[in-house]
């Protein structure tokens, strides 16, 4: 009879489970575990309560940003109808009182923004207020705006029927003569006044006034007597009155360009000039 073969023995159960894991290898599994949970739970896709985790429901979708829009630039000054001069005088006055495109408007007492006709034959246009004329605010108003009414009076208009301005709403200080940033800031005004009077003919008192509105390296001297166009206008240059009180000889040239005005106009003076003794 053969002879049994004895059953093996089964292993011990120890031997069948999976050999444990380090401690180390648990510790970083739950770390690698808890970081992927927070991640998802800042994404909002799923919420940790005491019962468990749930998957979040879907965050509504967040509004498109709106960009603000910016407001129209204002719109530049247009052409003036006729009817509408006086307003638009006002208009430059008002703006140049409140205008501090330069340093000039810390040291003035008031703006001269100019006065007279609103549809004159002739505009005269200096250079920059003077002392008495920061005081009243208004333009040749100390001597040379004395000697400036003979001039007109002898042509054989008013002060009332002509206009007068300057090219600076502001006085320099020491009536310095103006500088270049303070004529470009300021002679906008002026051409908005022009463009508003249309008058018939300017006349340029000055070196000053006339480069301002007839660029050129040639002097006061060689420029007057002869028509310069403007915008559509025309342009005589003549002396300052503050030049002519300090050269009386010069009077004589003065009036002969006042006279070439006259003459353009169409118009004869009286027979007593008296800007021309």
């Amino acid at each position: 009879m053969p002879m049994s073969r004895p059953a093996s023995t089964p292993p011990p159960r120890e031997s069948l489970a999976a050999p444990a894991a380090p401690a180390a290898q648990v510790q970083a599994l739950l770390r690698d575990l808890t970081a992927y949970l927070r991640s998802l739970q800042e994404d909002g896709l799923v919420t940790v309560e005491s019962s468990g985790v749930r998957r979040a429901a879907p965050a509504a979708p967040a509004p498109k940003p709106v960009r603000p829009v910016a407001p129209p630039p204002a719109p530049a000054p247009g052409p003036v109808a006729a009817g509408d001069t006086e307003a638009a005088l006002r208009q430059v006055a008002a703006e140049a009182a409140a205008c501090t495109r330069c340093g000039l408007h810390r040291t003035r007492t008031r703006p001269v923004p100019g006065q007279g006709a609103p549809h004159p034959d002739i505009l005269f246009v200096g250079e920059a207020p003077g002392e008495d004329e920061d005081r009243e605010g208004l333009a040749f108003v100390g001597a040379a705006g004395q000697l400036l009414t003979k001039m007109i009076e002898a042509m054989g208009y008013r002060r009332e029927e002509v206009f007068i301005a300057n090219v600076l709403k502001c006085r320099p200080p020491g009536n310095r003569t103006p500088a270049p940033d303070e004529m470009t800031a300021c002679l906008p005004f002026l051409r908005r006044q022009i463009a508003a009077l249309r008058p018939k003919a300017i006349v340029a008192l000055g070196s000053v006034a006339t480069h301002a509105l007839v660029p050129s390296d040639a002097t006061i001297s060689r420029m007057r007597g002869h028509w310069y166009p403007f915008e559509g206008l025309a342009l005589m240059p003549t002396f300052h009155p503050a030049y002519l009180l300090r050269n009386p000889s010069a009077k004589r040239e003065a009036w002969a360009d006042l006279q070439a005005v006259l003459q353009k106009l169409g118009r004869t003076p009286p027979s007593r000039p008296a800007a021309a003794g």
